[in-house]
């Protein structure tokens, strides 16, 4: 029995206290210690469903203009108030829910699939490789995020998809970092020299030994990343280099309130709302997420 517990705390990293301490983590922890963790769950569980029911919630076309009825304030019929064209703005607000998460979460994806490859193979090779990569990746990040996603749409084309592209391209350097630097005090740890001794060949030691241990930082990364990436797409739409009209998306929708601000000013305000509510309940729910996972914070909580 006690050499089977040494060789746990030797193949397990941190041993088998990080083993059972990981064992630990509920989803009711994070209800339970993070209040405004849950409350951010909630706020995003909000946001899927009306991204999904769109349709059953509202019964009016969100592309449907009636010169008959613009610019009319909040009321029972209107909940939101109509735009210039009289289209009704809580539609266009939900179905534009749609395109923010969709490309939030596909961004965070192209990121993900390209950086934490980079990332993982940068830290466990060293030398040039890592010298070769982090150069690379010191280039990307030399550009501001937003100029870069910019001239990235700019070069492809405005399109959802090019836009998905772009944001996933200009984040993906933040996970390469990361999972680098996870890399780096993982591989001497003594379940890899472990692996090493027993023969496994470095892609298997790389992929299933380290790259899962680096799994609680790209998870709380991407929620993070996902509201930079919800914010920079409105940004963009703003601009009129996102989504393209009359496709509802909370960027778009600021865009044509910008000549109404002073005679409707509820025009701007509820995706205004929208987009505040879906950046901070991202980053609140990382914040919390990061504390749950982690050990060593968990237990000061």
């Amino acid at each position: 029995m006690a050499s089977e517990q040494m060789r746990t705390d030797v193949l397990e990293p941190g041993g088998a206290a990080a083993l059972r301490s990981r064992r630990r983590f509920r989803p009711l922890y994070l209800a339970r210690r993070h209040k405004l963790a849950a409350f951010a769950v909630v706020i995003l569980a909000m946001m899927i469903i009306i991204a999904i029911f769109a349709p059953v919630l509202t019964p009016h076309d969100p592309a449907e203009a009636d010169g008959r009825i613009r610019l009319e304030s909040p009321s029972l019929t209107h909940p939101f108030g109509t735009d210039g064209f009289g289209r009704d703005v809580m539609t266009r607000v939900f179905y534009g829910a749609r395109i923010s998460l969709q490309v939030g979460g596909i961004a965070v994806l192209v990121a993900v699939f390209i950086g934490v490859p980079l990332g993982l193979v940068s830290g466990y090779a060293g030398g040039f490789t890592d010298a070769f990569i982090m150069r690379l990746v010191d280039a990307v990040l030399a550009f501001p995020g937003l100029l870069l996603a910019l001239a990235l749409v700019l070069a492809l084309g405005p399109s959802i998809f090019n836009l998905m592209l772009a944001l996933g391209i200009g984040v993906a350097p933040v996970y390469a970092r990361l999972v680098r630097s996870q890399v780096l005090s993982l591989k001497e740890r003594d379940f890899v020299l472990a692996a090493r001794a027993s023969g496994a060949t470095d892609a298997r030691i790389m992929f299933g030994h380290v790259l899962p241990n680096t799994y609680s930082s790209i998870i709380v990364a991407s929620t993070l990343t996902m509201g930079v990436a919800i914010l920079t797409e409105a940004t963009l739409s703003f601009l009129g280099l996102g989504v393209r009209p009359p496709t509802p998306t909370w960027g778009g929708m600021l865009n044509e309130a910008g000549d109404l601000i002073y005679q409707s000013p509820y025009l701007m305000f509820f995706p205004g709302v929208a987009i505040f509510l879906a950046t901070l309940s991202l980053n609140l729910l990382g914040d919390g997420l990061r504390d749950a996972l982690d050990p060593n914070l968990r237990n000061r909580v």
